[in-house]
Formats: C-alpha cells, sequence, structure tokens
C-alpha cells in the first residue's frame, strides 16, 4: 500500500487573498500565488516516496460566483506547476455532502483509486475541516497556521506548523 500527503489547495498549497479583512480563494489563474516552499515541500516529500495528493472544497462553483472552468484551470497549473500526483474536488456548499470537508469522502476516494495505507499518509490544512476529514480516517493531520487564514486549531491535531518548512522535522 502507498503513503501520500494529502494537501488542502487554498491557504496551503497557495496563498489566500485578504479581501476586507476576509480571507478567499483565488478566482483565476492570474490571482494565483503560490505558498513559499511549496515546490520545495513536495520535492522533497516525492523523494521520501510519498504519493502527493491535493484535496480541495471549492463551494463558490455550486454558489454561482466561480465556474468549474476557473478551478481546473487553476488546479491544473498547480498539479502541473508542483508535480501533484493526483487531485480531488468537492464542488458543493452542503455541510453534508460525504465528499466535502469536513467529511472524509475525496480522501476515501483516494484510497480506492491508489490504493493508499492511511495510517502511513498525512493530511496538511489550514482548516479546523481539513483536519476533521483527516482525523476520520486517521491519517496524521498537520495543522498549518497561516498568517492570513489566522482560524485557531480547535480540533485535535497531531501537529502544528506556521511554516511549511516545518514539515521536515515531522515528515522523515
Amino acid at each position: 500500500m502507498k503513503k501520500v500527503v494529502f494537501l488542502d489547495r487554498d491557504g496551503v498549497i497557495n496563498k489566500l487573498s485578504n479581501l476586507k479583512n476576509k480571507s478567499q480563494s483565488p478566482k483565476s489563474l492570474n490571482e494565483l500565488k503560490l505558498n513559499k516552499y511549496i515546490i520545495k515541500v513536495v520535492k522533497y516529500l516525492r523523494l521520501k516516496n510519498f504519493l502527493v495528493i491535493m484535496v480541495t472544497n471549492q463551494p463558490d462553483v455550486s454558489r454561482k460566483i466561480l465556474t468549474m472552468a476557473s478551478v481546473k484551470k487553476i488546479n491544473f497549473y498547480i498539479m502541473d506547476k508542483i508535480k501533484l500526483d493526483d487531485f480531488f474536488v468537492c464542488y458543493s456548499k452542503n455541510d453534508k455532502c460525504f465528499r466535502r470537508k469536513p467529511n472524509p469522502g475525496m480522501l476515501i476516494e483516494a484510497k480506492k483509486k491508489w490504493n493508499i495505507s492511511f495510517k502511513k499518509s498525512y493530511l496538511v490544512g489550514d482548516r479546523n475541516k481539513d483536519i476533521k476529514a483527516g482525523n476520520k480516517v486517521g491519517v496524521k493531520t498537520i495543522f498549518f497556521s497561516n498568517k492570513i487564514n489566522q482560524e485557531k486549531n480547535k480540533i485535535k491535531s497531531n501537529f502544528k506548523i506556521k511554516s511549511l518548512q516545518e514539515i521536515y522535522r515531522i515528515i522523515k
């Protein structure tokens, strides 16, 4: 079975925009700014024989704020730029949707597709709903406290980091 590091997109892979004191995901490729060190971190994880898979909620599509084409364009750019193995997206705004984090649907889909061992895997997220999803399947969770989001880690995570470089000391 394979080991994987699941990465949340907005706030972990790329920076969030801060608009009127509210953090938000990029709406176009022009707004996309990758987080510092993400390319180096992904290279490191791949050297350690981890698959690297993005799992992202994109509810602005169902809210009609963003088109699916825009999200796909951003995701494929990220996949190519940082060399992801795969990505899974939930477009629903309904928290009861099994695929939408904090529910574990995307992680379970990835497990089936890639023959993943959750016990050997990690999830890096910047929101409590990311950590909840990871905890539900038993991966080790890493809460990334970034400057823009400022969400307090209220859900028990295995690790907390303030810089992506701290992943080097956790995943060896």
